[in-house]
């Protein structure tokens, strides 16, 4: 059995940090499964078409993606080693879910490369580094 040793203070801190985006990818998924007809009047005529485009598997992808972030997270809190994995999962789906807007869509035209891709690029950076601060914990015997 692997010993663990007790993380720094900060751990604590990164973790809950990593949670709560964690909760709030969850939240944004609720949000856009539960919006009313009439907050989809709302928006643009465009972004109505690229809503209702959408087929079934791909709110399976976007919730599966948002939901083991979340793990990680709690994994995470719970130093369990089993983080890394499932952030790993997370990306795999975000990079899968992003990736099929993208290469079906003609969203990048529309909207432009910074408002189309900015916030999901910073998705994938954040997924990246809760994949290295898991490997990293993992090496200092911070999880197991």
């Amino acid at each position: 059995m692997v010993e663990r040793i007790r993380p720094p203070s900060w751990f604590w801190l990164i973790a809950l940090l990593a949670i709560l985006w964690g909760v709030m990818g969850v939240v944004a998924f609720y949000m856009d499964v539960t919006m009313s007809p009439a907050a989809i009047a709302d928006l643009s005529s465009y972004d109505r078409a690229l809503r209702a485009s959408r087929p079934g598997w791909f709110m399976w992808l976007y919730g599966s993606a948002v939901w083991t972030g979340l793990i990680g997270g709690v994994l995470l809190l719970l130093r369990s080693a089993l983080a890394h994995g499932v952030y790993v999962v997370s990306l795999v789906l975000v990079i899968a879910m992003f990736g099929y807007i993208f290469a079906v869509t003609d969203l990048i035209a529309v909207k432009g490369f910074g408002v189309a891709a900015g916030f999901p690029i910073l998705v994938a950076l954040i997924a990246g580094a809760e994949i290295w601060f898991a490997a990293w914990a993992r090496r200092r015997a911070w999880l197991a």
